[in-house]
């Protein structure tokens, strides 16, 4: 499936659901008083910086209402999700065909909201002074299966002939998916002889404590560490870019750019809570996306996936 063509059809003319009467109201949501209940929240550790602050601020207005944010990994919360365990569930990819039939299968119907932009980030340990910058290329032929790059001169040979230790998101991460398509060129096609975790924050960990490691993860975590850790610079034939907000939101930083996704069942939807939680996560999101280092999709768009909501069942 070319999901990537149809992301961008989704960010260019909305989100992908039965559109119907708007839901959205001011900056906090509709009128949240005396709501009482759980949210249950699954999935991506790339999107779980987001949800989590959403859930905190969330909280504080209603304080009624309890919200459980885990991370079980793209793949992971999926599971969970068709499942029927939770209400939401976060994603650093759209949900594959393979996901949407097991949830049909269960009766579920999943609402795709895109509810950021991520620049999937390649980390290198700080005393690392000379891969600074690395071709598409490079990359995929020290990720592709079957590797046999073991040390840092066979990638280019005036680089020190130093051992790469790998660390990467598990084979449940979206990330783990995003990665391997777009610089592998074949999603789940990867060396397997690596550190792999579903919480970034041990990846952060171990690039930062083994001198000869590089790693990738979501741009928010990066930028929490970047005074531990150095990004390396993606050459996509057009020169070197560093992740930052700016290349990650025009597109430059290329090919690692990459929506970011909230799914929602209908059922969950029809809950008071779970329709408010949603609503204050759309309503806030240009204030609060960019406070945990993510870059937001702006007002419009936010605006239009309020309208696109289902109406209340």
């Amino acid at each position: 499936m070319d999901w990537k063509k149809m992301v961008l059809t989704l960010l260019v003319t909305g989100p992908l659901v039965l559109a119907a009467a708007a839901c959205g109201g001011g900056e906090q949501g509709a009128d949240t008083a005396g709501l009482r209940g759980m949210v249950a929240i699954d999935g991506s550790s790339t999107v779980f910086p987001i949800s989590e602050a959403m859930a905190e601020e969330f909280q504080i207005a209603n304080p009624g209402v309890r919200v459980t944010v885990g991370i079980s990994g793209t793949g992971g919360g999926f599971k969970k999700f068709c499942a029927g365990e939770t209400d939401i569930s976060d994603a650093s990819r759209p949900m594959k065909q393979s996901e949407i039939d097991v949830c049909a299968g269960n009766g579920i119907e999943p609402i795709e909201i895109p509810v950021a932009w991520d620049g999937l980030t390649v980390v290198r340990n700080s005393s690392n002074d000379w891969a600074t910058c690395m071709t598409v290329d490079e990359l995929a032929r020290l990720w592709q299966p079957g590797s046999t790059i073991q040390s840092w001169n066979q990638i280019r040979a005036d680089w020190p002939d130093q051992e790469i230790v790998l660390y990467g998101p598990d084979t449940d991460s979206g990330t783990f998916d995003y990665f391997t398509d777009a610089i592998v060129g074949e999603e789940d096609a990867s060396r397997d002889d690596y550190t792999a975790s579903a919480d970034d924050n041990v990846l952060v960990v171990g690039v930062d404590g083994d001198a000869g490691s590089l790693g990738y993860f979501g741009f928010a975590y990066y930028e929490e560490s970047s005074d531990r850790l150095g990004a390396v610079a993606i050459d996509n034939g057009s020169g070197c870019v560093l992740p930052a907000r700016e290349t990650i939101e025009n597109g430059t930083y290329a090919p690692l750019s990459r929506p970011m996704f909230i799914y929602v069942k209908p059922d969950a939807l029809a809950k008071p809570q779970v329709r408010a939680f949603v609503e204050f996560y759309l309503n806030n999101a240009t204030v609060l996306v960019p406070e945990v280092g993510y870059v937001p999709l702006g007002n419009e768009k936010y605006e239009e996936l309020l309208g696109g909501l289902p109406a209340g069942m």
